[in-house]
């Protein structure tokens, strides 16, 4: 019974392991991976302080979902950083 829970114990861990592990970058280095990590470490920057106040102890993907679920309270420079996640619908073309 023992052995039996530590592996599902083992299982589970190395699940959540591989699902925090980030993307690799593309195999040729292109400039969606460069252009990608310039807009990361500008939010990082423009965010600092909101992410201390109100993300402490998030890390990786938890950060950036904390600072969109706390959208309300950013500073303005963070929320400018900030991608659009959900635009709104486009809208119909004229005829």
């Amino acid at each position: 019974m023992k052995i039996r829970v530590l592996g599902m114990i083992a299982v589970l861990a190395g699940g959540f392991a591989a699902a925090q592990t980030p993307p690799a970058p593309p195999a040729d280095g292109g400039a969606d991976s460069s252009q990608r990590q310039a807009r990361h470490a500008a939010i990082l920057a423009a965010c600092d302080a909101d992410i201390k106040s109100l993300c402490a102890g998030q890390e990786g993907h938890g950060v950036m979902r904390c600072l969109h679920n706390n959208s309300a309270q950013l500073s303005t420079g963070c929320k400018s950083a900030l991608p659009m996640r959900h635009p709104g619908p486009a809208p119909a073309p004229s005829t």
